[in-house]
């Protein structure tokens, strides 16, 4: 365990714990030496966080494990990190909320030991681009890598995937395709197209776009992490609505179809749901910022019975991915999936 008592709860700067002998602090002491100042107070058995007046504390778990996200063959081990880090840190993202805190617990086999370094960079670099801070997480060794980020951020008004209604327009950010056409080429063993595999290897969270769509009152939210088709699902199901999507709307990656927009999954992009009356303001202050591609891609309809979820005009039929309908750890050509 290498988890910190926060400095702003002390209200003082305090230093990282001074640690004992052993390979497993010695492997946190090296952690710690790549993080840098983005770990703080290290080496207590649980962290202390400040309280907040301003908004909610939003906390979310995430696990990126080998041979079921990713396989080594594929990305680097900064890549690995990377991904870890923007997938954990993109549910705060989907909540609108400021990323704060890190926790990190790793599982390492011997093979991992020498590349834990630069794991742990690729992890560092999307923290601190988030502005958060690395306070604590765990150790362990075992038979597959795998990574557990849990992440702590403070929203004014957390959205939730509950509240979109009749009338809404849907939004997504980004361009879409890109890790499922990746995946795909993996897996048949070919290279992808660099536009895709970058989108699958080195994704960035959403959360300056979260922020300001909480800001400019969207009634649902959530990140794409199993394919479009699949969240709208999710949010239709969550809001007792009915998700109607324009085909032609959809923002479609370079050289990606529109069922590889609906299906593609780890997109981490957003999609959210904004009442008409709040589209022009949204839209004026996001022309205004960088905060890239904001596309109306449907509405939101009331629901009869027996109607399905989400209806895309075109007619393509794209399921998403669900991780627990097929298997995910046989990962060889035309059977395994992220």
């Amino acid at each position: 365990m290498f988890t910190s008592h926060n400095a702003a709860a002390a209200g003082a700067l305090r230093h990282n714990q001074a640690m004992g002998q052993g390979q497993e602090f010695d492997v946190i002491r090296r952690l710690m030496h790549t993080w840098g100042d983005l770990a703080t107070d290290i080496g207590d058995d649980a962290a202390v966080l400040p309280s907040r007046s301003d908004g909610l504390r939003v906390v979310s778990t995430d696990a990126c494990v080998e041979h079921v996200h990713f396989r080594s063959a594929w990305i680097s081990p900064d890549e690995v990190g990377h991904r870890a880090a923007a997938a954990a840190l993109s549910d705060l993202a989907a909540m609108g909320a400021v990323a704060e805190f890190v926790l990190v617990a790793f599982v390492v086999p011997d093979a991992w030991q020498p590349r834990l370094e630069a794991v742990a960079q690729g992890i560092g670099r999307v923290v601190r681009a988030a502005g958060a801070r690395i306070v604590g997480g765990n150790l362990s060794r075992g038979d597959t890598f795998g990574i557990t980020l849990t992440v702590i951020g403070c929203a004014a008004r957390p959205v939730s995937r509950a509240g979109a209604t009749p009338g809404d327009l849907v939004v997504v950010t980004g361009q879409l395709g890109g890790p499922g056409q990746a995946l795909a080429a993996w897996m048949q063993g070919q290279a992808p197209r660099e536009w895709a595999r970058t989108r699958f290897a080195q994704p960035w969270p959403r959360l300056a776009q979260g922020q300001r769509l909480a800001a400019h009152g969207v009634t649902a939210m959530l990140d794409l992490s199993d394919g479009l088709a699949a969240d709208l699902g999710h949010l239709a199901a969550a809001s007792g609505v009915r998700v109607v999507v324009d085909s032609a709307a959809l923002p479609c990656g370079p050289d990606c179809a529109v069922g590889e927009a609906l299906g593609s999954g780890e997109e981490y992009e957003l999609v959210a749901t904004v009442p008409p009356a709040a589209w022009p303001a949204l839209k004026a202050a996001w022309d205004a910022e960088p905060l890239g591609p904001l596309h109306v891609i449907g509405r939101i309809e009331g629901k009869a019975p027996g109607e399905p979820p989400v209806m895309v005009t075109s007619g393509t039929d794209a399921t998403g991915f669900d991780h627990f309908a097929r298997p995910v750890v046989e990962m060889r050509p035309g059977k395994g999936e992220l």
